[in-house]
């Protein structure tokens, strides 16, 4: 449930850190079922008077010239889409002068996507929320590069803090846990279901379910979501972890990393990695490469190729999809030893 005052604040809180004006030119280009699509950027820029794009789906040879001959101003996406949009072969020659603002919402922004963009003298606004809280939790401006990577500080009007996942315990100062929100743009439960309103909060904080770490400034950066973290031989692994460290390989263009069970360590990772074009890549160099930067115990046990990976419609690589296919594999035993190597 989100109400009237959850969307007003949370409303009031983003145009403290994106101002829309009457003049502005607003793209949505987000599925219109998801929080983003309404709640990121129509609302505000009607509250402001703005002249919204609606579109009915993303394509990026639409999307790029419509840029210009609308005289867009400000829009937001997923990483996804802004990589679609600057490996389409007319990104270079498009004309982006217009575009003023360019909000971030779903995942990390890459580093090299990031430069990308910013090349083309495109201002990038990385965020990070979640339905439950209206969305807008988190905000980096985006003129400042030492933040790069990171999802930034508090919106106006929004508390957020870290604790302890398992006893529920705040953590001061730099720490890594589990990422809490208070605020009046914060949900007041779920529809009819009281017992998972009751699961949601600990001590009048929602639990956003997403470990963060908090460095000494006071800047959080997501680790991974609580959910998706195995362990394997005793230790924690965050796939998220595993996957920006194969994304680092020249050839890797993305990656997605699932548990398997695995009768020795407990649970083992598969990596699923795409490739760039008419690329070939083993998986012994894949393995490699990833024991050059990890600690063993996180690198996965099998790697598999594949073209694309499967998403949902805002994006979201669709996991559950991938634990199916990464379980039907017939995994070859490995040494006790290898897991130590």
């Amino acid at each position: 449930v989100l109400t009237h005052a959850n969307c007003f604040w949370n409303n009031l809180a983003l145009a403290g850190a994106i101002e829309i004006a009457a003049h502005d030119v607003v793209l949505t280009m987000l599925p219109q079922f998801h929080i983003a699509a309404w709640n990121v950027q129509p609302l505000l820029a009607w509250w402001a008077g703005a002249t919204v794009v609606l579109e009915r789906s993303f394509q990026p040879s639409r999307v790029l010239p419509l840029i210009a001959d609308r005289g867009v101003t400000v829009m937001m996406g997923v990483p996804t889409q802004y990589r679609l949009l600057a490996d389409d072969p007319r990104f270079a020659a498009s004309d982006l002068s217009s575009l003023r603002v360019a909000q971030v919402g779903g995942a990390t922004m890459p580093a090299d996507l990031h430069a990308t963009w910013r090349a083309r003298g495109v201002r990038l606004a990385q965020g990070y929320g979640l339905t439950e809280a209206g969305p807008n939790v988190l905000t980096v401006p985006g003129e400042t590069d030492d933040l790069v990577g990171t999802v930034g500080r508090p919106y106006r009007h929004v508390d957020v803090a870290l604790i302890d996942p398992e006893t529920g315990d705040l953590l001061d100062g730099a720490a890594t846990g589990e990422l809490v929100v208070q605020g009046p743009s914060v949900t007041p439960g779920y529809l009819d279901d009281p017992d998972a309103t009751a699961r949601a909060f600990v001590g009048g904080w929602l639990r956003t379910g997403d470990l963060a770490a908090r460095d000494a400034r006071g800047v959080y950066r997501i680790v991974d979501r609580r959910k998706e973290i195995f362990i394997s031989g005793g230790e924690n692994v965050a796939p998220a972890e595993v996957e920006a460290a194969l994304r680092t390989h020249p050839l890797v263009v993305d990656a997605a990393v699932v548990p398997v069970p695995d009768r020795v360590w407990g649970e083992r990772g598969v990596a699923f990695v795409t490739l760039a074009q008419r690329a070939v890549v083993g998986e012994d160099e894949l393995d490699a490469h990833a024991r050059g930067i990890l600690s063993s115990v996180k690198v996965p046990v099998r790697f598999v190729v594949v073209d694309e990976l499967p998403r949902s419609a805002v994006d979201k690589i669709a996991r559950r999809r991938l634990r199916e296919r990464a379980a039907a594999l017939v995994l070859e035993p490995r040494r006790i030893d290898e897991h130590s190597r």
